[in-house]
């Protein structure tokens, strides 16, 4: 292999099974080698592939970057070259590599630990490593650490993070904190998270090609299933993820819809989150390998080719969202005329609106003694729930739970809850309940009054609630409250929705708003 490679200036490798036979050999350039296509077949991940490469380098270098990437991302059981002395062509030092299991994984220089383990270099005659001992042992071990990461985490998909910002990274940081608890909200066991910040996102892959190869290599270690983005994917670039990974690929609204779909328990919300679903896979119906090819669809006697699989999906899809669109507009008409029979008892109907996950269910509870489901985590509440308030002074209200708000919230999902999303639009006056443990509280609120704005909701009076505020101090409540007043130029209330007697303020301020809209509605019935 040296001598062939010194007259020919090009790089020659094999790659050798473990019984000792050529498999496979491969011509170069000076420079580099190619690796032959394994037609996209993964190795089982307590495993290795099989397979060990030895190939020779012309230029005197050791092992390189794309040496070490070729070992983990085709899980080779090795990885050796052959440096060649010039001008004999004999062969010089051998460097090797082999992968490691994660939870031994070497340390690099800088800390940042390593997928690999270099062996001693040394010259062909000198090479001593028992290598059938070595791999035994590295599978062993590999097959031993997967075994105790799914006992530890039987309960969901294995998950890696991906988060990729052209911005501040203090932003994307944020967000990828957000993006954790969406994930562990659907129960999901996240494994890792990686941020790249560039210059402008990838048009087709969304990272830049070595952050890719980084996250493949720490996937395949770590036994990830899926990826998760912290973005809105297009539908061409979930397919060039998905074929560069092998891993199943979802963006940020994707997860939020699955969410929704773990949890929408009455007829209406499950229909509302079908629907918000198809809507987005709709133009994601790409076509796949073997879709290309037309089939008969109208049986004995169709002429020519009929739809395609792909036409025939997209079709009936549409036709489905079609009859859900109807079903949800039907579902519409029943709330408003349930809106009109409040509204011929007079009475006043209050929402509390906020991000999810801000404690709006434990304060309905806690207002109204009832026992709505509860539960700390994201979209807890789908389904929208009206209670009845008596207020000081002998006055009566309806205060209504809805659907927790989120930055980025689908549209898909805005348009399929829009009969439920109409409840507020009758509000006398919102409740806009907020975390005020939460560190990201006042992006939260920002996020809350845009998609306010874009339904049209921002001319409904609000009270603006810091809830959770036993668990900070009472500076942080101060500092909290000023910028609310300053920013939003609106009443601010402190409470705890666990601790009934820090409610009485919020109660007489509603009771003082609900008061004053009664005497403005009885002077436009009665004018002078």
């Amino acid at each position: 292999m040296s001598e062939i490679s010194l007259e020919t200036g090009r790089q020659i490798g094999v790659l050798i099974n473990r019984k000792g036979q050529v498999e496979f050999v491969m011509v170069g350039n000076a420079k580099q080698i190619e690796m032959p296509d394994f037609g996209r077949s993964r190795a089982a991940t307590e495993r290795f592939r099989g397979l060990r490469c030895v190939h020779t380098h012309l230029q005197n270098e050791k092992l390189t970057q794309d040496d070490l990437t070729d070992l983990a991302l085709l899980r080779l059981d090795l990885m050796s070259i052959i440096q060649v002395e010039k001008p004999t062509g004999l062969p010089g030092m051998v460097y090797s590599a082999h992968l490691l299991p994660t939870s031994a994984a070497s340390l690099h220089e800088n800390g940042a630990s390593l997928p690999y383990e270099f062996l001693e270099p040394n010259i062909p005659s000198q090479l001593d490593t028992d290598f059938t001992s070595l791999i035994t042992s590295l599978e062993s071990e590999m097959a031993r650490v997967r075994q105790t990461a799914r006992a530890q985490d039987s309960k969901g998909d294995r998950v890696i993070l991906v988060g990729v910002t052209a911005g501040h990274i203090d932003e994307a940081e944020e967000s990828m904190a957000e993006l954790e608890e969406l994930a562990v909200s659907a129960d999901v066991f996240v494994l890792d998270k990686i941020i790249q910040r560039r210059p402008q996102i990838d048009p087709k892959t969304v990272l830049g090609k070595g952050k890719l190869e980084e996250l493949l290599i720490r996937s395949m270690r770590l036994g990830a299933d899926m990826l998760v983005f912290d973005t809105e994917l297009s539908p061409a670039q979930v397919r060039s993820l998905s074929e560069a990974t092998d891993l199943k690929v979802i963006d940020r609204p994707q997860l939020i819809l699955d969410i929704f779909a773990q949890r929408a328990q009455s007829r209406e919300g499950k229909l509302q989150v079908e629907l918000a679903q198809l809507k987005y896979l709709l133009p994601r119906l790409v076509v796949g390998q073997n879709s290309a090819f037309s089939r008969l669809a109208g049986g004995i006697g169709g002429r020519g080719p009929g739809e395609t699989k792909l036409e025939t999906d997209r079709r009936r899809v549409r036709d489905r969202i079609a009859q859900l669109d109807r079903q949800v507009d039907n579902l519409g008409r029943q709330r408003q005329e349930r809106r009109k029979s409040r509204a011929e008892k007079n009475l006043p109907l209050i929402s509390l609106v906020g991000y999810t996950n801000a404690g709006k269910s434990t304060l309905l509870n806690a207002l109204t003694q009832s026992s709505v489901y509860a539960e700390k985590k994201m979209f807890a509440t789908l389904d929208p729930t009206s209670r009845r308030l008596r207020l000081p002074y002998e006055q009566e209200v309806i205060i209504n739970d809805t659907v927790g708000f989120i930055r980025d919230l689908p549209e898909a999902l805005v348009a399929a809850f829009r009969a439920t999303l109409e409840e507020i639009a009758d509000s006398d006056l919102l409740v806009h309940v907020v975390d005020a443990s939460n560190p990201r509280a006042l992006h939260q609120i920002e996020s809350v009054d845009k998609i306010l704005a874009d339904l049209d909701y921002r001319s409904i009076p609000q009270i603006i609630v810091l809830n959770k505020s036993d668990l900070v101090s009472a500076d942080d409540i101060e500092t909290l409250s000023r910028h609310v007043v300053l920013d939003k130029n609106a009443e601010c209330v402190a409470i705890s929705a666990n601790a009934r007697e820090t409610l009485r303020p919020l109660v007489e301020q509603i009771a003082a708003r609900i008061g004053t809209f009664n005497v403005q509605a009885a002077n436009q019935a009665n004018p002078l």
